[in-house]
């Protein structure tokens, strides 16, 4: 193994309806990205191409969303392979999904379960698994499409402090070989 530090790079997925009217949208909801998360994902997919070292392997949650914009970047990287793995998918919110994201956020912060959704704890265990599991893959340099939740907890997991707000389309590296703050490299805005 090479002696570079051991990097998960991250997208958001582009954007769908509810994203761009402010609504919340979790892992239980499976709704597709809308024209602005389209032209996102090819945006997304222009950078993805200039990284360097390069991509060697996509990994997505099986939400519609983020399998779109896995699949937008794939078709600029042939050859390199995709992989869907379910336990990355967005918390899941229940009760509060559709609900609009100021009216809801306090409850989110104060660390509330979501009616019929996920706790806290149950999807930061859920996302270490996730973690745990493609550890054996970081050394070809993996790129994981998914949601703003995931990039919060791998946020945490990575010793970040404070809470973590990736924009639709943003590109963060994740250095797991060490506690490192996460770093944005690059935004679809």
């Amino acid at each position: 193994m090479s002696d570079l530090p051991l990097v998960l790079r991250f997208v958001r997925h582009g954007a769908t309806a509810a994203n761009t009217a402010g609504l919340r949208c979790g892992g239980d909801l499976d709704l597709p990205m809308n024209t602005i998360g389209h032209e996102q994902a090819r945006s997304i997919a222009e950078r993805v191409v200039l990284l360097d070292p390069p991509v060697g392997l996509i990994v997505t949650s099986d939400l519609r969303r983020t399998r779109e914009t896995a699949e937008a970047i794939a078709r600029r990287l042939p050859g390199v392979p995709l992989m869907v793995e379910p336990a990355f998918a967005e918390r899941r919110l229940g009760e509060w999904n559709l609900l609009p994201i100021r009216d809801s956020q306090t409850w989110l912060e104060a660390g509330a379960t979501p009616p019929g959704g996920e706790s806290d704890q149950e999807f930061a265990d859920r996302i270490t698994r996730a973690l745990e599991a493609l550890k054996p893959e970081l050394p070809r340099r993996p790129l994981l499409v998914a949601s703003k939740g995931v990039a919060r907890v791998l946020g945490g997991l990575t010793g970040l402090d404070g809470r973590l707000e990736p924009a639709n389309g943003d590109v963060i590296e994740f250095v797991l070989s060490a506690s490192q703050a996460p770093a944005v490299i690059g935004s679809a805005s």
